[in-house]
């Protein structure tokens, strides 16, 4: 697929997705953040691709936003590249209808559409990822850093507050004391802090990360079903925010049952006695369970 601001690379079902406004250091903007929904999309809907890497181009993972708008960067009526041209509408009150979509923050519905991911999502860190930069990061699956990596949640510091759903995601992943240190101070921190505090679960040297990144996805390809790896990811996601564990008993049980009589069972029992590779035949495109998807759709609003 040929996109503006990504390169878009699927070798042995392993999809290598990489931000490519090096220049910039892949500072994120309208288009990219486009293109990224677009490229969630076509890996779901490509039973070719079973997992996906994610990177940047050069030096850079990712700067943070492009400022190139200066003191409009995040004023969203002011700027000349606003995705709805109509600007957002006012109530009775003069305020804001804070429902529009044109309210709507650009990073959180890049992670909203991974967290809706069907594939494993690994992050390769490979230089600096700032703002949004850090926070696109939060709902991959797995985050691998190199060491030349700093992250930092730097919006305290610009007058703004974390966004891209990461008042969600952070915590969860680090600790409400650590998220907080982090997006309180704003300082951007090197990849050691990273592993440390759990946010990348480890740090490789720069010519290690993507082969390190690719043994990790070809585990994944090479050994696991891909509609028990599409289900168990949004098993794992949907229950952080279950109010009990009955919630995650009733997922499970509806799982195991319909999966204990596919096809793919089947066929990881007998390859395991008859000591042989699986060759799991089901199709993420076609044959999930039929009480998938379990949830409903949170509309913005």
């Amino acid at each position: 697929m040929n996109f503006e601001t990504l390169r878009y690379e699927v070798e042995d079902q392993i999809l290598t997705l990489t931000l490519n406004r090096p220049e910039q250091l892949n500072a994120f903007n309208g288009p990219m953040m486009n293109e990224l929904i677009k490229a969630f999309d076509a890996a779901d809907a490509d039973d070719d691709v079973r997992a996906i890497i994610v990177t940047g181009a050069g030096r850079a993972f990712c700067a943070g936003a492009d400022l190139s708008q200066g003191a409009k960067t995040f004023d969203y009526a002011k700027r000349e590249d606003k995705p709805d041209k109509a600007g957002t509408p006012l109530d009775a009150a003069g305020q804001p209808v804070w429902g529009h979509e044109s309210v709507r923050d650009g990073g959180g519905r890049v992670t909203l559409r991974i967290y809706e991911c069907l594939k494993p999502v690994i992050a390769a860190i490979n230089g600096p990822a700032v703002g949004i930069g850090a926070t696109m990061l939060l709902p991959m699956d797995i985050r691998l850093a190199s060491e030349t990596a700093r992250i930092g949640f730097v919006f305290a510091r610009r007058g703004i507050t974390p966004e891209a759903c990461s008042s969600w995601f952070l915590p969860r992943l680090v600790g409400i004391s650590r998220a907080l240190e982090w997006t309180y101070s704003g300082r951007i921190f090197p990849a050691a802090e990273a592993l440390a505090g759990g946010f990348v679960s480890a740090v490789h040297a720069p010519d290690a990360l993507l082969p390190a990144a690719r043994a990790l996805a070809r585990e994944i390809v090479d050994h696991a079903a891909p509609v028990s790896v599409a289900l168990t990811r949004q098993m794992m996601w949907r229950m952080l925010g279950a109010d009990h564990p009955m919630e995650a008993h009733k997922i499970d049980s509806r799982s195991i049952y319909a999966r204990g009589a596919s096809p793919d069972a089947k066929e990881g029992v007998m390859s395991f006695l008859e000591k042989r590779p699986a060759q799991f035949s089901s199709k993420v495109s076609t044959d999930m369970p039929a009480f998938f998807p379990w949830w409903q759709e949170r509309p913005y609003e």
